[in-house]
Formats: C-alpha cells, sequence, structure tokens
C-alpha cells in the first residue's frame, strides 16, 4: 500500500502544479487520496481528506477547487434543510477562495453568475429574498459583464427584476432597461458563437474535414445558439403584459422630452414600440424621427421603412430599406439585417427581392439556416404560379423541400424542423403514381416565374 502510494505521489507531482512554498506531505497524501475517490465518484469519502488539505493548504493545487465543486455539488444533492443550506454556503465560500487562490482558472462574472445560481436555486433552504438574488446577478453585470454569459443566469438576472416590480421594489422603467441589457448582451454572446460557428461552417462547404477539436467546439457553440434562443423567448414571455402598448405609450410620451435627444433610449424605445406592434400611435413615428435625426444608421432607415411600408408607399420604403443595408458595415449585423428586410419583403409579396436579401444573409452569416427556410417557404407558396400544368406546379415541391433541407445542413439547431417542413413539402409533390403516368421519372423540370430554377423528377 505505501509502495503503491509513493508511486501515485511521483506521478501527480510531474503531472500537477504544485505550490513548492506550501509543499506539505500530509497535503500531498491527501490530495492523493480525495482524488482518488472523486475520480471514482465516492464522493462521501473524499471530503474528510479535502476539507484537511483545504484548510491547511489551500493553494496547495487548483484540484482543491476544481474537485471540491463536485464534492460539494453531491453534498447538496444528497442532503436538505439546514444540512443543505450549510453545503450550499460552503460552495459559495469556495469559489470565493478558488476566485482569489487561482485567480488564472476562474473569472469573477462565472463566480458572482455560480453564486447567484445556487441562491435562486436553493431560495427556500437559504432563506434569502429576490432583491439579494438580483444584487448578486447585478453584481456580475456591473463588475466582469464579458464573463457574466450563462443562459440561465441571464434569464434568472432579468426574472427576479421583474419579481421585483411586483414586489413594488423596482420602477417599470428599471425593468424595461434591465430587458434590453440583458437582451444586448445575449445578442452580444449570440453574435460571437455564430462568427466562430460561420467559420466551421465555410470549411466544410469547401469540401474541408472539421478535426475532432473543431467537432466539439461546434456542438458547443451550437448548444450554446440553442440555450440563447430558449431564454431569449423565456424574457420575453417573463416581460409579458408589462411591455404592451398600453404601458409602453404613456412611459415614453412622459419621458420623449427629456430624452428626444438621447440615441440609446430612443432606439430602445423604437425597438420596443415596433416589436410590441404599438406602430399605429402617432408616437411612434414621432420616435423614429428623432432617433434618425440624433444618429442615422442602419438601424434608422429600417425603422423609417416600416413608417412608409404602413403608409403604403413601398417604393420609398424599399428603398430606405436598401439604404439601411449599404449603412452597416458589420458583418454580422449586416447578414441579420439581411435577413429581417428579406422577412418584410416575403410578408409584402415581393419574393423575388426577399429571396436576394435572404441570399445576402446567408453569404454573411452561413451557419443560420433560417433564410433557407423562409426561401423554401417563398417557393411554395409560390407552386401554382410557377408551373405550366398541374405536374409541374406540384414539382415546385420538390424544389422547396431541398431548399429547407439545407437549413438543416448548415444550421444543426434547424434539423429537426428541417426535415419536418421537407417531407411536408415533399407530401404536396407529385407520388409515384403521377410519375408513372407523366412518364417523365430522371428528367430535369426548368421552373419558371421569379423562381427561375429546375428540379430533377425523382425516378421510379
Amino acid at each position: 500500500m505505501k509502495a503503491r502510494i509513493t508511486l501515485v505521489l511521483v506521478a501527480l507531482f510531474l503531472s500537477v502544479n504544485i505550490g513548492f512554498a506550501q509543499q506539505d506531505e500530509e497535503c500531498m497524501t491527501n490530495l492523493m487520496i480525495f482524488s482518488d475517490y472523486v475520480k471514482s465518484k465516492k464522493y462521501d469519502e473524499a471530503y474528510e481528506p479535502w476539507m484537511k488539505v483545504r484548510n491547511k493548504c489551500p493553494k496547495f493545487n487548483y484540484a482543491i477547487y476544481g474537485y471540491g465543486e463536485k464534492i460539494l455539488d453531491h453534498k447538496i444533492k444528497n442532503s436538505s434543510g439546514a444540512d443543505k443550506a450549510a453545503f450550499v454556503n460552503d460552495k459559495m465560500k469556495l469559489l470565493d477562495e478558488g476566485l482569489a487562490n487561482f485567480p488564472n482558472k476562474y473569472e469573477k462574472g462565472e463566480v458572482l453568475n455560480d453564486k447567484g445560481l445556487l441562491m435562486y436555486d436553493n431560495k427556500k433552504e437559504l432563506g434569502v429574498s429576490n432583491q439579494e438574488i438580483y444584487d448578486m446577478f447585478d453584481r456580475a453585470y456591473k463588475e466582469d459583464l464579458k464573463n457574466f454569459k450563462n443562459p440561465k443566469g441571464l434569464y434568472v438576472y432579468f426574472s427576479t427584476a421583474v419579481d421585483l416590480y411586483n414586489e413594488g421594489k423596482l420602477p417599470l422603467q428599471s425593468v424595461f432597461d434591465k430587458y434590453d441589457d440583458v437582451s444586448d448582451k445575449i445578442g452580444t454572446e449570440v453574435e460571437i458563437c455564430t462568427e466562430e460557428l460561420n467559420k466551421l461552417v465555410q470549411k466544410e462547404e469547401a469540401g474541408q474535414t472539421l478535426t475532432s477539436k473543431e467537432e466539439k467546439y461546434r456542438k458547443y457553440y451550437t448548444n450554446y445558439l440553442e440555450n440563447y434562443e430558449k431564454i431569449g423567448g423565456s424574457i420575453d414571455s417573463k416581460l409579458g403584459q408589462l411591455a404592451n402598448c398600453e404601458n409602453l405609450i404613456p412611459l415614453y410620451k412622459k419621458d420623449f422630452e427629456t430624452y428626444k435627444n438621447d440615441a440609446v433610449w430612443l432606439k430602445r424605445a423604437v425597438s420596443r414600440m415596433y416589436n410590441k406592434e404599438c406602430t399605429d400611435d402617432p408616437l411612434y413615428i414621432e420616435l423614429v424621427k428623432a432617433y434618425d435625426a440624433t444618429a442615422p444608421s442602419a438601424d434608422t432607415k429600417y425603422f423609417v421603412a416600416t413608417i412608409l411600408f404602413k403608409q403604403n408607399k413601398d417604393s420609398e420604403a424599399v428603398n430606405y430599406l436598401k439604404q439601411a443595408f449599404d449603412l452597416e458595415t458589420d458583418k454580422y449585423k449586416k447578414g441579420r439585417l439581411a435577413e429581417r428586410i428579406g422577412g418584410i419583403l416575403k410578408k409584402k409579396g415581393r419574393y423575388s427581392e426577399a429571396r436576394n436579401y435572404y441570399r445576402e444573409s446567408l453569404k454573411l452569416n452561413p451557419s443560420n439556416g433560417r433564410p433557407h427556410l423562409n426561401i423554401a417557404a417563398m417557393y411554395a407558396a409560390s407552386a401554382n404560379d410557377c408551373g405550366a400544368d398541374s405536374f409541374d406546379k406540384r414539382a415546385v415541391f420538390w424544389y422547396a423541400a431541398q431548399e429547407a433541407r439545407k437549413a438543416g445542413k448548415v444550421d444543426a439547431t434547424l434539423t429537426k424542423v428541417a426535415n419536418q417542413t421537407a417531407a411536408s413539402y415533399e407530401g404536396n409533390a407529385p407520388t409515384k403514381g403521377d410519375i408513372f403516368t407523366k412518364g417523365n421519372a430522371g428528367q430535369t423540370i426548368k421552373i419558371g416565374c421569379w423562381i427561375n430554377g429546375s428540379v430533377v423528377v425523382p425516378s421510379l
């Protein structure tokens, strides 16, 4: 036994970074004991030797904190009442100790986020208030925004702001401000993930194979994008009726004179009025004009276009959309803008123009599959107008299905919906019996009108 421990000690000595100034034989022995227990998932047995090292040699090895979190997670999961509260509080203390003793392994924003989630998930046991939970996340936001990016943490941060409003402890404007803060942060993180994912998609499209490391990164970025999309919808739901036109219009009317030259306030007000469909009120036009006069940009031209469309000045509106697209210089934002413009034109039935913008969006953000689905939907909607006879018209659905499947190939978050959509379109296409009767299996059908494409009839 002594010989085995000696060999393990030598191996650990060579493989881990030890603070030699605090080197201690007892700490080394206990480090190896609790490390072996953790690796075997014997967390209860690991607890005592781990605590000895933690208390005597807090800077001895990072495993004290990395493995310590696993040990305390086990204790929290398998305890209740006062015992559970004690373990939760100890994990929060451990996170602080890890940040202090191994600052190269921890980020302040992540630590504060993790502490906030511990408080939120164990609110009853700890007896903490919404204010205390909010304040912890607020520290993460204010003290280390860069590393405060956990999807759940961002949601809880905003959610507790709404709860505080309902308790009468936070004004409505502050809730809106926090919604914008969290939404902006989500947007930033989505942009970062998308840009990295674009590089991997472009590599694949160039015929190159991703390395195993790149495959892991692709999965990582895809998962984060899925989570950000989910919490984006969740914070909208949480905001709910607070951001209806009945609340927004009087609030912005009251503050307009104060903030009519504040570009950030105007942008947020216009965006919320637009997203909540409060655009029929004259205040919306007033806000857009002030925003465009204060800080003309791609955003302002886009919103001016929305007003012109409402006034049935479609040609002028389309010109403003073009200005918006031309003014945007950020590649990611330009891609998102092109998608939004495509959406407006699609609703107006201007399919050819919409497709052009959707394709621009795909060039700029190739890992975003939504434009493919929207293009496919326009193809399907045009089936009756783009064929010489019934067979050719229904053949357009094959073309739509091909486009829909592209969404799943470039965007893993859309694989399921892309396949379901494509299958739905194929269900409207000619049957095998139709193909047999027509006698054109394997032939290419030209699709006219604005689509201007072709599709091969499946073989029987």
